[in-house]
């Protein structure tokens, strides 16, 4: 039987946020079920592209547009190993969902591996999960971390942070890293 991950996503995540683990957690085998409130299976969501071009915060082009690969009505936490929460700008107006938080709620309560890139701790920081864990993000999450009882760690930006079932990165150049951990708390083996 294939393992599977949820990867939960929305319009606007950022791009390379969402096709970097899609594809790298895919090729390890998993089965990963993207998924977006509101939305089924063959639809897509928009993606944005998000550089760090000198300006004060970064900017924010088109991206392409992700198909997702599974209904987001028929998740059910106890069929999957892990969850990948993208970043971009979905996650401000997903974490607004009940759903989304009692899946994350219901991830932490069987201390299942979880990773949350760039924005994506802001549905960590909703669903009050964070609490007693070491977390990174975008820096402008930093503080919402630190308000949820978390502890905002500071890294660069192609680093990852673990804190037992839980792997964060700053944003997409940390995708290497993120995945690499996120596949080591998942137990995966990589041979070569």
């Amino acid at each position: 039987m294939v393992k599977k991950i949820l990867l939960l996503c929305g319009d606007y995540t950022e791009d390379y946020e969402t096709m970097v683990p899609f594809q790298a957690l895919s090729m390890l085998g998993y089965q990963v079920d993207a998924v977006c409130p509101d939305k089924k299976a063959g639809e897509t969501v928009a993606t944005a592209v998000h550089d760090f071009l000198g300006k004060q915060t970064y900017t924010e082009l088109t991206g392409h547009n992700f198909a997702l690969t599974a209904d987001f009505d028929s998740v059910k936490t106890g069929d999957y190993v892990g969850l990948f929460i993208t970043g971009g700008r979905a996650p401000e107006y997903i974490r607004l969902n009940p759903r989304v938080i009692e899946i994350v709620k219901e991830f932490f309560a069987d201390n299942k591996p979880v990773a949350a890139i760039c924005h994506g701790p802001q549905i960590l920081t909703a669903a009050g999960v964070l609490k007693g864990y070491k977390a990174t993000a975008y820096p402008s999450v930093g503080p919402d971390i630190t308000l949820a009882g978390g502890e905002y760690v500071e890294v660069p930006v192609d680093e990852a942070v673990v804190d037992k079932n839980l792997v964060t990165a700053p944003a997409w150049p940390g995708d290497t890293a993120i995945c690499r951990e996120f596949a080591k708390l998942l137990g995966a083996k990589i041979e070569i």
